[in-house]
């Protein structure tokens, strides 16, 4: 008899990995030229980065309490299920299924063929950002554990590249006139509306925090390897990014870096020269793989679970012997296609940032209400520092929405929009009786 395959397969160490892979990517190699131009300060640059990490991290340690008390893949779409109504979860569900994982793809594509053109300027950037996202899809429907080796090995590859390019920019010899302590004239950029707005592009870096929510299904011993893995890969990039925001500002002047894309290359040519800038690029090409191949892996996990709920969706759930839900994969692939050919960075970051940050807010805030609702409920993790910590998350989240709204309205209302389309699917589309007894 052939060996069932074992669907708790995932380590701690993988599950850290896929946590690290979907936040350092695109976001820290791109958002700080949309900071710099009105928050000309390394120290506000730097608490900018900071809010979002405390942000992040406050946000992942809810997290951990959702999924280790309610131990099923599907990330906010399990969880809004059980907290509010299976309508909620459906949205968010939805949410991921449609753009929340295709978008962040499409970006970290987009960022892929920025830095390739940067190395061949005769090859347009659409290209290589279509070659990439086909090569990792080739590469997750293979099975779980070459999925597993290649996610390893490419996160580890990504972060001894960020490592080393601190390393480089610390003993730079030459240094920009820039200073990274308190100075009064900080304290107007703190209280400002270009902070708040720049938050967007920050709190969009660090997205990825809550990765391992979305395979609770094949991480082992997910009551202690979830709360585990979001915690420390959290803390881990807080740290990176950082330093590496730091070493972007201490070596290149910032009128270059203003409203430019491949920071990261810019910042390599002034360190290494200009050859030395276009192998970096190369260089982080191959670490935004990364995570392209982590969002990739989770995003039809979330698919495949929604799919074996609602009929609708029921074409999705089919899957390999060895558990790779193919169609799923295909189509976000696809959806991801479509968002490289038809639309622009920025007009994709606000998008996606307004409709996940609003997910996320409402799974935090799932964990205050399950406090009062189910007393008794079994938490084999509870969140460190409640109720601080949920409060700073939704805080600074409300905050972010709001100026969203307010500065973006076309972009949040495509995003309410998508939310209202994934209601009428709900709504129009008979479940599974299996959901409803969950």
């Amino acid at each position: 008899m052939p060996r069932t395959p074992d669907k708790r397969s995932i380590s701690l160490i993988t599950a850290t990995c896929l946590v690290v892979a979907n936040m350092v990517g695109t976001g820290v190699f791109t958002s700080l030229g949309f900071q710099v131009g009105a928050l000309p300060s390394g120290f506000t640059i730097l608490c900018l980065w900071l809010l979002g990490g405390v942000c992040a991290f406050c946000g992942a340690v809810a997290y951990g309490e959702l999924a280790a008390a309610f131990p099923r893949s599907g990330g906010e779409y399990h969880y809004l299920s059980k907290v509010y109504h299976p309508a909620v979860g459906f949205l968010a569900g939805w949410l991921s299924a449609s753009v929340g994982f295709a978008a962040p793809v499409a970006l970290a594509a987009m960022a892929f063929g920025k830095y390739f053109g940067s190395m061949f300027p005769d090859i347009a950037p659409l290209g290589p950002s279509l070659v990439v996202v086909g090569m990792v899809t080739a590469i997750h429907l293979r099975g779980g554990g070459f999925s597993s080796i290649f996610q390893n090995a490419a996160t580890s590859f990504k972060l001894l590249l960020i490592l080393g390019l601190i390393a480089a920019g610390i003993s730079a010899g030459q240094s920009q006139p820039i200073s990274f302590l308190f100075q009064k004239s900080d304290v107007p950029l703190l209280t400002s509306a270009p902070f708040a707005a720049s938050l967007i592009y920050v709190m969009y870096a660090y997205s990825g925090w809550n990765a391992s929510t979305y395979i609770v299904g094949e991480i082992d011993n997910p009551a202690r390897n979830v709360p585990r893995s979001v915690g420390i890969g959290t803390l881990l990039v807080i740290g990176l990014y950082l330093a590496l925001n730091a070493i972007f500002l201490r070596v290149v002047p910032i009128s270059e870096l203003t409203n430019k894309i491949e920071v990261g290359q810019i910042a390599a040519a002034h360190i290494f020269g200009p050859t030395g800038g276009k192998i970096m690029a190369g260089l982080i090409c191959v670490g935004l793989i990364s995570s392209i191949s982590a969002m990739t892996w989770i995003g039809p996990r979330v698919t495949m679970t929604m799919g074996e709920d609602c009929r609708a969706l029921s074409i999705f759930a089919r899957k390999t012997a060895s558990g790779i839900p193919v169609i799923a994969i295909v189509g976000q692939s696809l959806i991801v296609s479509l968002l490289l050919a038809t639309a622009s960075f920025d007009q994709v970051l606000i998008y996606v940032q307004f409709s996940l940050q609003f997910c996320s807010f409402l799974a935090v805030l799932g964990v205050i209400i399950l406090r009062f609702t189910q007393p008794t409920l079994p938490r084999p993790y509870k969140t460190w520092g409640y109720p601080l910590t949920p409060l700073i998350f939704l805080a600074v989240s409300s905050w972010m929405l709001w100026q969203i709204a307010q500065s973006n309205p076309k972009e949040s209302l495509v995003g309410l929009g998508t939310m209202l389309l994934g209601l009428i699917i709900y709504f129009f589309s008979p479940t599974q009786e299996a959901e409803r007894s969950r």
